[in-house]
């Protein structure tokens, strides 16, 4: 853990590793301390682990724990650890001072169990988090967990709750509360994410609103696409994030959507093609088709040779 503010520190491209289980299923402490130790020698800015492309709803709070040391080590203060936090406040309390204890640098808070909250609820609940340690909180806007910039606005007001990553795609709503956080807190550096699956797809339409960092599930199977598409569009290279979202990152989508959980498990068996053995996904999510395998296989190959400007990239 480092003594520098959590918002000045999270700034590139954000490394989400998956969390690895050996042949029996158990937790392979080993080969996830290696997947996020080549995360960040590839060049990731910052590190969440156990959060919703680590699978922190299998995980025991005993495995929580390890994981976020473990990322805690290899990371060893040259990039953030953020660590997922969630189910009900109590849980989740519980679930922050862990990562505490482990050295996290920060906290994303993963939206409640189960209910649909109200606005009050959500209000009481995030603040309580962010009570509970002296850790930074980031807010996952998502499923039932919907934020008003009403809402927003007084959640930004909190001196720990240092940013929002929204994972609902309504941008009219994220413009509003990005002008409703602005006017209410206009000296504050509160930070946006979007944290759509593939968010690559969608990066062009959140610049527009001034949302720049985002989540990267590609970043886990093929780092020199994601650093590349990253690279380009903050040195706004046209046609290099025009070729890449053509030619891999709507194919990536087109192909996630085709099974329930991909989002996670096609991930992982992207990792997995890599070389990296991080086994499957625990219950109730499930592998991805084999066929699903193979498609993948070659649409990484396809990024590469978009890359390289082979004559691949433009059969």
């Amino acid at each position: 853990m480092t003594t520098a503010p959590l918002a000045a520190r999270l700034d590139g491209l954000l490394f989400f590793p998956v969390t690895a289980y050996g042949p029996d299923g158990a937790l392979d402490i080993d080969v996830f301390r290696r997947h996020v130790r080549e995360g960040i020698d590839a060049g990731a800015a910052a590190v969440f682990a156990c959060c919703g492309t680590g699978e922190f709803h299998a995980l025991t709070p005993e495995e929580f724990r390890l994981c976020v040391a473990a990322a805690v080590r290899e990371a060893a203060g040259r990039v953030p650890v953020v660590a997922g936090a969630g189910y009900g406040t109590a849980l989740a309390v519980r679930y922050a001072r862990a990562a505490e204890e482990a050295g996290a640098d920060g906290l994303l808070a993963m939206p409640p169990y189960l209910v649909v909250p109200s606005q009050k609820g959500l209000l009481d609940h995030y603040t309580a988090l962010a009570d509970a340690t002296g850790l930074d909180l980031v807010v996952y806007q998502r499923d039932n967990a919907v934020l008003t910039p009403a809402t927003a606005a007084e959640l930004a007001r909190h001196p720990r709750i240092v940013g929002l990553k929204d994972g609902v795609g309504d941008l009219d709503l994220m413009q509003r509360i990005v002008s409703a956080v602005r006017t209410a807190v206009p000296e504050e550096d509160f930070l946006y994410f979007n944290g759509l699956p593939t968010a690559e797809l969608t990066s062009l339409a959140y610049r527009g609103i001034g949302v720049e960092l985002y989540s990267s599930a590609a970043f886990c199977f093929a780092p020199e696409v994601a650093l590349a598409f990253h690279r380009a569009l903050a040195e706004g290279d046209e046609v290099t994030v025009r070729r890449l979202l053509d030619g891999f990152y709507r194919p990536l989508v087109e192909l996630r959507d085709k099974g329930r959980g991909y989002a996670v498990s096609l991930v992982k068996a992207g990792v997995r093609l890599r070389g990296l053995d991080v086994g499957g996904v625990r219950p109730p999510l499930s592998d991805p088709e084999e066929e699903h395998v193979e498609e993948l296989a070659a649409l990484v190959e396809r990024g590469r040779a978009l890359l390289a400007g082979t004559a691949g990239a433009a059969a």
